[in-house]
């Protein structure tokens, strides 16, 4: 069924002030930003379309490396609020014709500092998906970029202001949990079983396949590369670490006044799925499908785990955040809401329930896009500005150091500095593919 604009733009407004969020100030009666989205796959239409219903956007371009994902794109802006956005292959044709004031970066991981920092270059305000970067200088690039050029930057952290999730944190700082000393990230679940190999194929019609992989190593095209699969590739992303730890990562920078750990430390590997495979014909995702790091703070220490195998098993929440305190424990979930467990012989456990703009996705993207209309309008910062979530996207990245290393390293947070390992401090860039430019940071 055809959804018309009005319909359209009515829905989600209404969604707004269903969740009580604070209406936008400050905007010229009619102002409709010059928005362009760079990345034009299922998740850069899921944030485009929240922009189009907050109705202060005109898309003026799309862009994709893959025709298929670009002209749908093109079409569905149309369909939904009457813009006909040109579309481009190359981002920087369309940051050069376009000049948007606006732009959405829903690309993968590698593909994020390079149009973060040429949108903030020609002016524009940037919601940039988490994590910030794939590597921690490119992220440091994106921070500087921001601040020269005076632009607010949200990154897509939704948690920062999801219902439950904002009562859940003034709960766990109110002193009700006690004195916490240990906190205990996760996210189980999955069938598991070997990873067999999957063959390399011609690139689909349409897709610029040199341009997909852009400044990282160029692999053959493989069907389990696109459209999601790049996360589990670690030329491209930093595997489950990266995607869901990155979330429950900035729920506990979010919760602390420590700003970054002294020290972190992570194993694992892939005893379920195999070793990875890269022959001239065939590869398998390299991602572990195990692993644990421990981040180590100066008032308490904080692991991570994931495995993607043996089901939810006797785990009451399958994912989330446990903050274990001399007054018991509190849960911060995600589908589940939030629960405190309580110590106290005979005291009941406190709950509360999701809420979420977008049930079926369980995001709360619409709240964060209105929060960064607000921030542009305010001149002030993001709940999810680009500072604090580069704190947030460099903890995955130092686990991700520590576990291809085989050991700790020392944080020095202050300096961006890993300290007295000359090798680590290398893995916090990497060589680019020519003809692309590392940036300066």
């Amino acid at each position: 069924m055809k959804t018309t604009r009005r319909k359209f733009i009515r829905t989600g407004a209404a969604a707004g002030a269903a969740f009580g969020t604070i209406p936008l100030l400050g905007a010229a009666p009619g102002h409709r930003y010059k928005t362009a989205l760079i990345g034009s796959g299922w998740w850069g239409m899921n944030i485009l379309r929240e922009a189009m219903a907050a109705g202060q956007c005109k898309v003026v371009g799309v862009n994709d490396v893959y025709d298929r994902a670009m002209n749908a794109s093109a079409d569905e802006v149309e369909g939904l609020n009457g813009d006909k956005p040109r579309k481009y292959k190359d981002y920087r044709e369309m940051l050069k014709k376009e000049r948007p004031e606006i732009v959405i970066i829903a690309t993968p991981d590698h593909w994020h500092a390079l149009p973060a920092i040429a949108a903030l270059e020609v002016g524009a305000h940037v919601f940039l998906e988490k994590p910030t970067a794939h590597t921690v200088v490119e992220s440091r690039a994106i921070v500087n970029a921001a601040k020269a050029a005076d632009r607010v930057v949200q990154v897509g952290l939704h948690r920062r202001i999801g219902p439950h999730h904002v009562s859940g944190m003034k709960f766990l700082k109110s002193g009700q949990v006690g004195d916490i000393g240990m906190v205990r990230m996760f996210v189980s679940g999955g069938g598991g079983g070997v990873e067999k190999p999957t063959p390399h194929a011609p690139t689909p019609t349409g897709m610029d396949w040199d341009m997909w992989c852009g400044p990282a190593p160029k692999r053959p095209y493989c069907r389990k590369l696109t459209p999601g699969g790049w996360r589990n590739f670690l030329d491209y992303a930093n595997g489950t670490l990266g995607d869901w730890g990155v979330h429950w990562l900035d729920q506990v920078l979010w919760w602390t006044d420590e700003k970054y750990p002294k020290a972190v430390f992570s194993t694992g590997g892939r005893p379920i799925a195999g070793p990875p495979v890269f022959t001239k014909d065939e590869s398998t995702t390299d991602a572990p499908d195990t692993q644990i790091a421990t981040y180590q703070f100066e008032s308490f220490t904080a692991t991570w785990e994931h495995r993607k195998y043996a089901g939810k098993g006797g785990e009451s929440h399958p994912y989330g955040c446990y903050f274990y305190g001399s007054k018991g424990v509190f849960h911060m979930g995600w589908r589940d809401g939030w629960t405190f467990y309580p110590s106290a012989r005979n005291a009941r456990p406190v709950h509360e329930d999701p809420k979420f703009d977008n049930v079926k996705d369980g995001h709360n993207i619409p709240p964060l896009w209105r929060d960064f209309l607000d921030a542009i309008e305010q001149k002030r910062k993001p709940v999810a500005e680009i500072e604090a979530s580069h704190r947030s996207s460099v903890l995955p990245m130092l686990g991700m150091i520590s576990y291809k290393l085989g050991r700790s390293v020392k944080w020095d947070g202050a300096k961006e500095q890993i300290v007295g390992d000359a090798d680590a401090n290398a893995m916090l860039r990497r060589e680019y593919r020519k003809p692309w430019e590392y940036p300066a940071a």
